[in-house]
């Protein structure tokens, strides 16, 4: 193993349980503060952060959007920050004290998501194989969700809504790392700036909205001031050392393998919220089990069926080209950023 690649796989693996750590985090600043509001916060401070990157790395110019798609770019920058944020961590809130373990979970689904994703905008349709793991994954998630009660969603029809708005944020995020080929001349620290700034607009007026209206409540100095250490780790931590380790890591090793390190997610959640005192059942355990064994099993059907088209009658490059196109937004979906 080169040095490169085994530097590659540390900054995912780094990245990956930083995103894992971001669920049980929340966990406690949500006693404190809404998902809206918080959101504002934590992208300011991370936002502020990735501009004086942009800057010092490709200077003023770089802020120059002239005949750039501007309102694509707010679009997704909404749908990434805001979208996501405020889904799922409202998703998790309104779940309670599992709520970390679920959301966390329910990441592993992206790579997936982005299969279906793909599949409608760009009409390029999942290998048939790809089929079995995401199914295979859904129930891993249904066990999680439920703890092995599956009659509990029957039972239970009212915790649809949080779940399902976690999986609409997860979704949110697909959409967002989609985006990123639509700006091929875009760096990636670029992209991650002026979508961030774009899509910080959104979020404070839907906030101001739902402040002014009653919806959430203002928070107190008090409540700012207990939730500085959350802040601290969700922006720094988690959003600019997460994003950026995880982009370098993926350029070392290659998209195909970093994703296998969406495992870490919910692995460090699970340690995490269990030194919390919110120890998963043994179900939700099998779960997580059965959605990382989707995952790898499904990079690893990636791998032998782009072997198998790339055969003497066609060069290697366009004999891959089938699979790459399906295995891309898979890939990308694995940047929980966050």
């Amino acid at each position: 193993m080169t040095s490169k690649y085994s530097r590659g796989v540390l900054l995912c693996v780094i990245a990956a349980a930083s995103w894992g750590g971001m669920f049980p985090v929340m966990t406690g600043a949500l006693k404190h503060i809404d998902p809206f509001t918080f959101t504002c916060l934590r992208y300011t401070i991370a936002g502020v952060a990735f501009l004086a990157l942009l800057l010092t790395l490709e200077g003023k110019s770089a802020l120059n959007l002239k005949g750039e798609r501007v309102g694509l770019a707010w679009f997704l920058g909404t749908s990434g920050f805001a979208g996501f944020q405020f889904l799922v961590f409202l998703g998790q809130k309104l779940v309670g004290p599992d709520g970390a373990l679920i959301a966390s979970i329910m990441m592993v689904l992206q790579p997936l998501l982005g299969f279906l994703t793909n599949w409608v905008v760009r009409k390029v349709a999942p290998p048939r194989g790809a089929f079995v793991f995401i199914a295979m994954s859904l129930v891993g998630v249904l066990l999680v969700i439920t703890n092995g009660h599956l009659g509990v969603l029957v039972q239970r029809p009212q915790a649809y809504g949080a779940d399902g708005l976690i999986i609409l944020g997860a979704l949110c995020w697909v959409i967002y790392t989609m985006g990123g080929s639509f700006y091929p001349n875009w760096s990636p620290v670029k992209y991650t700036t002026v979508t961030t700034g774009l899509g910080l607009t959104s979020t404070y007026v839907i906030t101001a909205a739902l402040l002014a209206f009653g919806a959430v409540k203002m928070p107190t100095g008090h409540d700012v001031v207990t939730i500085l250490p959350h802040l601290a780790y969700m922006s720094i931590a988690a959003g600019v050392i997460g994003v950026l380790f995880w982009n370098l890591g993926n350029k070392a090793i290659g998209p195909l393998n970093g994703v296998l390190f969406m495992d870490v997610v919910p692995i460090t959640a699970f340690t995490i919220s269990a030194f919390q005192g919110n120890r998963p059942g043994a179900m939700q355990l099998i779960g997580a089990l059965i959605s990382a064994i989707a995952l790898v099993l499904n990079n690893m059907y990636l791998r032998r069926r782009q072997a198998s088209l790339a055969g003497p009658a066609k060069p290697a490059a366009e004999a891959a080209k089938p699979v790459a196109e399906a295995a891309k937004p898979a890939a990308a979906a694995g940047a929980v950023a966050r």
